[in-house]
């Protein structure tokens, strides 16, 4: 077996024990600790800083028969989407950079990032706000962008949830920085207390260059009742980009039946959105 493999094995068994989400957001047979031993009011945010890459998790792999390349470096990484989070079920477990995974820790599983990466994820809908340690692959089912711990869900408010609608931003420290930066530094700017007002999901069916095909494909789904289609019109480098799209969508719940539905309709490229 080669090293490249291995990894794809890894993630593969991991799955095998998580594919399955309760309606609470979590994996099934996952959750929050029962009984905290650890006083989650003294944790806090990791500090970005300068790390080797790890020695696993940062191959391209392979799950559900898609290949995912990891980045080479986080710079300039920005998306908004929807994040989950793990919990008891996988504590103690090894995670996809060969760390055990703490979930009282503020670390956080992204399909691409590099392992380690920090990040900053923040709620869009309370403005709370929290640095992460990307050191696992994830999540891989139900449109999410991010995994989080418990810890880290916990302060951003969505344990309960389950999900939440959230922007995640790749913090990246220079290896010859004369100032590094200080967690009064960060903290002074993550906690807002103006939360932007709360973005709308929306479902993305196709893009085009050609507006025929565009058109068509609205029809088809106007015609099979999937709610309010549309066409976004947008340029990008001197080329226009027609994209159909289907909402808003009201709740995280709703886009899942909704990706669900389109999945099943063949729509393979359908995915959420969030602006």
């Amino acid at each position: 077996m080669t090293r490249k493999i291995l990894p794809i094995l890894i993630v593969s068994v991991w799955l095998a024990g998580c594919g399955t989400m309760r309606g609470g957001g979590y994996y099934q047979n996952d959750g929050p600790p029962k009984r905290s031993k650890v006083d989650l009011s003294t944790i806090t945010d990791p500090v970005p800083r300068p790390e080797p890459r790890s020695d696993s998790g940062n191959d391209p792999y392979i799950v559900f028969g898609k290949t995912y390349y990891p980045l080479r470096e986080a710079k300039d990484y920005r998306e908004r989407g929807i994040a989950s989070w793990y919990g008891k079920k996988f504590h103690g477990n090894r995670t996809s950079s060969g760390e055990p995974y703490d979930m009282y820790a503020m670390t956080a599983a992204h399909r691409t990032l590099p392992l380690p990466s920090y990040v900053r994820v923040r709620n869009l809908a309370n403005g709370h706000a929290v640095i992460v340690r990307v050191n696992d692959r994830g999540p891989f089912l139900h449109n999410r962008i991010i995994d989080l711990s418990y810890a880290a869900a916990l302060k951003l408010g969505i344990v309960s949830t389950g999900t939440g609608v959230v922007e995640v931003e790749a913090l990246t420290v220079e290896t010859n920085a004369a100032i590094p930066i200080s967690t009064k530094e960060i903290d002074s700017d993550l906690r807002s207390s103006n939360p932007a007002k709360f973005p709308q999901l929306y479902m993305q069916v196709g893009a085009f260059r050609n507006w025929q095909n565009a058109a068509s494909l609205r029809s088809r789904l106007s015609e099979a009742r999937f709610g309010s289609v549309f066409i976004q019109s947008e340029v990008r480098e001197d080329v226009r980009f027609y994209r159909v799209r289907v909402g808003p969508i009201a709740s995280v719940a709703d886009s899942d039946a909704l990706i669900e539905r389109a999945l099943q309709y063949g729509l393979t490229d359908a995915h959420i959105v969030v602006e």
